[in-house]
C-alpha cells in the first residue's frame, strides 16, 4: 500500500481521539499530530502487532502509541504505552461483540 510521492492516505479518527488531541498539552498535541501526519504519508511505518491485536499497527510518539488499522483506514486509539494495548484489546472485543462475531 505504498503511496506515490506526495500522496497521503486518509484515516477515520474516532471522537475519543479527537477529544484527546483537543485536550492535550500543546507540545504533546504537536507531536501526536506530526505522528498522525507521518502515518498518513507512510502507513507501513508502524510496528505490526501480534496475537489478539494482529492486523493493527502501533506507531511510537514519545510516551504515547498511536494504534491504527491500515486495511480499514482507522485510527483505533491513542494513549500511553503502559495501558494502550489493554485498552485497544477491550475496544476490539467490544467491537466484535457489537458486530455479532
Amino acid at each position: 500500500m505504498r503511496q506515490g510521492k506526495g500522496q497521503t492516505v486518509r484515516f477515520r479518527v474516532g471522537e475519543s481521539t479527537v477529544r484527546l488531541l483537543r485536550e492535550a498539552h500543546p507540545s504533546v498535541k504537536r507531536k501526536l499530530r506530526a505522528g498522525l501526519g507521518r502515518i498518513r504519508v507512510e502507513p507501513e511505518i508502524g510496528m505490526p502487532l501480534k496475537d489478539e491485536l494482529a492486523g493493527l499497527r502501533s506507531f511510537r510518539v514519545s510516551r504515547f502509541r498511536i494504534i491504527y488499522r491500515i486495511s480499514a483506514r482507522d485510527i483505533i486509539d491513542i494513549g500511553p504505552r503502559r495501558s494502550i494495548y489493554q485498552e485497544t484489546y477491550r475496544l476490539i472485543v467490544k467491537e466484535s461483540k457489537s458486530d455479532g462475531k
